[in-house]
């Protein structure tokens, strides 16, 4: 999904969203299936504008 269809309105912290990032690579064990990797994009996405004091939805 591109970080355009990403909607504002999330109030978590940068730290949260690493943490998510953290448990989807330890979930999947480092490798991920298209639907990990979609989701791995939005928390990427989510976590950028987290550091740059933007807000976007969760996934």
């Amino acid at each position: 999904m591109s970080p355009d269809s990403v909607t504002p309105g999330s109030v978590r912290s940068a730290d949260e969203v690493n943490e998510e990032i953290r448990a989807l690579w330890r979930r999947t064990g480092g490798t991920l299936s298209a639907e990990d990797r979609a989701e791995y994009e939005l928390l990427v996405v989510e976590w950028a504008a987290a550091i740059r004091g933007g807000v976007v939805a969760a996934a």
